[in-house]
């Protein structure tokens, strides 16, 4: 060390080796001492290569890596084989853990890449918000199909709420959302990504552009109607909150229903609710930076607020069709003069169909098919009979004679003979200029010969 090999060429005094070192002079005294005897080696500390006092017995460390080479805790971390291990009365630290794993070469350091990210406020209340999110999922390690878990996290308190389905849906998120509306009420918002069951593809219909509306989902519509804003994450980052709540769960909760022997959706949701649910929340929950509670009452009709609403026009016989069914209006509500309007076909979760007409529940009946069509009746068509002339028919009377015929110039026409009996005419009917007509009745401005006469 130069500082002692100063003191040694006397370059410094002990007391300015003292400072220097940044030791009392007693102490200063003592490692020039060992300098001296030893050398460089002197100034090594005396415990160096001895065990801690605090260090666990070799047979503690053994039985631990044992554990952790059970098929049942190979893939647990330090943190939950710590916590699992002082359930069997064995207390080590999960860094002591975490030591003994890397040294045995049993685990790894992960290196991740830091991208850039901007930091949110946690919200002050609970119930302000709510994160909503569904994690896909082998929960069961392959002793059942994959399945997902709803997931709802407070995002002041880290309170969270989860349930098993089988698919991320609709009816999934409602059930989701109505637990936890039984149990704390209604959240002011939901945040939420971008999957088909939040936000809707479609074009807004002409109507809808005209109030500034957009189309919305039935999930959509139900938290309009309950005054609960629905926000949209643009990426999953911006709802980390239940993000790092799903990789939480993924490895805690799995394991858990491992070591539980759970491997059917109902036997796990009520592990859920009667143990896992109480405990997690219990640790993990936090304080939130306001003692208030922004949760609002949830309303009574929240199961037909909760549903799929259709819009459809009722036909002129006051029949109702959606989804290949159709709904015979009852009479009573005549009054309403429903016939062309829009009703709404309100379906519930539990199956039961509702039929809304302005906030007022109508009464229908099922009907099983179609209602037939009622064809208009033709207009009824004359009978038209052929009967012959009677005797005394005026066709039947020989009224022209063969003189006064052609006189009136009847030429043959080429046609067969009147039903009245009368000849054909003997000569063609070339029209009145060729008639022979000698006599005149009346009187006549223009003569025969073009002369203007008056014949009274």
């Amino acid at each position: 060390m130069p500082i002692l090999a100063g003191v040694q060429r006397q370059e410094l005094t002990q007391v300015q080796a003292a400072e220097l070192l940044g030791v009392g002079y007693r102490q200063a005294k003592r490692v020039w001492r060992r300098y001296q005897d030893e050398g460089d080696a002197g100034l090594v500390h005396r415990l160096r290569g001895r065990a801690g006092l605090r260090r666990r017995p070799a047979a503690v460390r053994a039985h631990v890596l044992a554990r952790f080479a059970e098929e049942r805790y190979a893939d647990f971390g330090p943190t939950l084989l710590a916590e699992e291990l002082a359930k069997e009365g064995i207390t080590v630290d999960h860094d002591t853990v975490r030591r003994w794993l890397l040294a045995a070469g049993k685990r790894t350091v992960r290196r991740r890449r830091p991208v850039h990210r901007q930091w949110r406020e946690r919200k002050p209340c609970f119930g302000a918000m709510v994160q909503l999110d569904g994690s896909q999922h082998d929960w069961f390690e392959g002793r059942r199909g994959k399945c997902v878990l709803m997931v709802m996290v407070d995002d002041a308190t880290n309170q969270m709420r989860a349930r098993f389905f089988e698919e991320e849906t609709t009816r999934a998120s409602y059930d989701t959302f109505e637990g936890w509306v039984r149990a704390h009420g209604l959240p002011g918002s939901v945040y939420v990504d971008r999957d088909s069951i939040y936000r809707c593809e479609g074009e807004p219909s002409v109507a809808d552009q005209l109030a500034g509306k957009e189309r919305q989902t039935p999930f959509g519509r139900a938290m309009d109607q309950l005054g609960v804003a629905l926000i949209l994450a643009n990426s999953p980052q911006a709802k980390g909150r239940v993000e790092r709540m799903n990789g939480v769960l993924q490895d805690r909760l799995v394991k858990a229903l491992r070591l539980a022997g759970i491997s059917d959706l109902e036997s796990a949701n009520r592990f859920l609710d009667e143990t896992y649910l109480r405990e997690f929340n219990r640790r993990f929950a936090r304080v939130a930076a306001s003692p208030l509670d922004v949760h609002r009452g949830g309303p009574r009709n929240l199961d037909e607020v909760l549903s799929w609403e259709e819009p459809r026009v009722v036909q002129r016989d006051w029949t109702v069709a959606c989804e290949g069914k159709w709904y015979q209006l009852d009479r009573q509500h005549e009054s309403l003069s429903l016939a062309g309007r829009k009703v709404v076909v309100r379906t519930l979760r539990n199956g039961r169909v509702q039929l809304v007409s302005r906030g007022q529940k109508l009464k229908w009946r099922a009907l099983p098919g179609r209602p037939a069509r009622r064809q208009p009746n033709p207009p009824a068509q004359a009978v038209r009979t052929t009967q012959p002339p009677a005797a005394n028919h005026p066709w039947r009377r020989p009224v022209l004679r063969a003189g006064r015929a052609a006189r009136f110039g009847l030429g043959d026409s080429g046609r067969p003979a009147l039903r009245s009996g009368l000849p054909p005419s003997p000569n063609p009917n070339r029209g009145n200029k060729q008639s022979t007509r000698t006599h005149k009745r009346g009187h006549s401005l223009v003569s025969a010969k073009g002369d203007i006469s008056n014949k009274f």
